[in-house]
């Protein structure tokens, strides 16, 4: 599992340090579908998800939505939200802006501090654990077995508040560490048993050959090829390897290759001929039918579909600031 989550991709693409006095409604989620992490440095706050499902968000916690789904952080349950692009933001630097929508002064006790953070979250050729991620992942319930974000709650929140030289970048650091370590926490727990794909990683006879395949997504693989990273035969490791990720070896080979295609295409605006190299295949044309048989529509527009997410996020945090 550590081999292959080298490959995530977590970074903050917009921060905001957010100061607000009861009662408030805030609220989260466009088209760009970003992640979120929401760290509550002072006063309290209820995170009401797409589902409806409320959760309490005391001083000091931090949470994660992997999704990018619409979600609201309120003063009280009952409360509306009022998109948080709505409000006036005050620019500090490149990526971090203020949001003050205080009764009184700034730093008045009785006002709540929140920092925010929009992210950046590709799981690679791992992207399907991201699907089964729940909706909020609240540091709260991981602190006890992940003792170390306590000292990095209590560091933003010294930034937050102290608002000392460099402090916008130390808090873009520190929230993609977080960010990074709750996603750990939920893997190393074991993915609250959701997936198949876990399942196989923990299973010796299967972890070797879905390590392969991530290692070397471009070769041609054969179902003898990887049936021998097992020491298995073809029959035993294709059985046990349908039975417990739900899909062929070499329909997961297939979708891991799409999977990175599209986020070196997207993500990283990598030449679709240059992917297809890299990929092992031996001519544009033929990655690309292979791309449009696996995800349902052809690389270009992949990118196209990508570039207008990036145009619409950085129209979104222009219009902000």
């Amino acid at each position: 599992m550590s081999e292959l989550l080298l490959g995530m991709r977590l970074r903050g693409i917009a921060y905001r340090r957010i100061e607000v006095t009861p009662p408030f409604g805030l609220g989260f989620g466009d088209a760009s579908h970003r992640a979120h992490l929401h760290v509550v440095v002072s006063g309290t706050a209820f995170l009401r998800g797409v589902t409806g499902a409320i959760s309490h968000l005391p001083a000091g916690t931090a949470v994660f939505l992997p999704h990018g789904e619409g979600h609201e952080l309120l003063s009280a349950v009952d409360l509306p939200g009022r998109d948080i692009a709505s409000f006036a933001n005050e620019p500090v630097c490149d990526a971090l802006s203020e949001i003050h929508a205080c009764a009184g002064k700034p730093g008045c006790p009785d006002n709540t501090v929140i920092f925010s953070s929009d992210m950046e979250f590709d799981l690679g050729g791992m992207q399907r654990l991201v699907r089964l991620m729940p909706e909020a992942m609240i540091v709260g319930t991981l602190s006890e077995r992940h003792p170390e974000v306590l000292p990095i709650l209590k560091a933003m929140e010294s930034e937050v508040c102290g608002r000392r030289v460099g402090f916008a970048g130390i808090l873009a650091r520190l929230a993609d560490v977080l960010s990074a370590i709750i996603v750990r926490g939920w893997v190393e727990c074991g993915c609250d048993g959701a997936s198949g794909l876990v399942q196989a990683l923990r299973d010796p006879r299967l972890a070797g050959a879905i390590a392969a395949l991530h290692r070397d997504p471009g070769r041609n693989w054969t179902l003898a090829d990887l049936a021998a990273e097992t020491g298995s035969s073809r029959s035993v490791f294709a059985e046990r390897f349908h039975a417990v990720t739900g899909v062929t070896p070499l329909r997961y080979a297939a979708e891991l290759r799409m999977r990175l295609a599209t986020q070196w295409i997207g993500s990283e605006h990598v030449p679709i001929d240059a992917v297809a190299h890299r990929l092992g295949y031996a001519s544009k044309a033929a990655f690309s039918r292979a791309f449009k048989r696996v995800t349902g529509q052809p690389p270009g527009i992949a990118r196209a579909s990508q570039s207008r997410i990036a145009e619409r996020l950085t129209d979104g945090l222009a219009q902000q600031t």
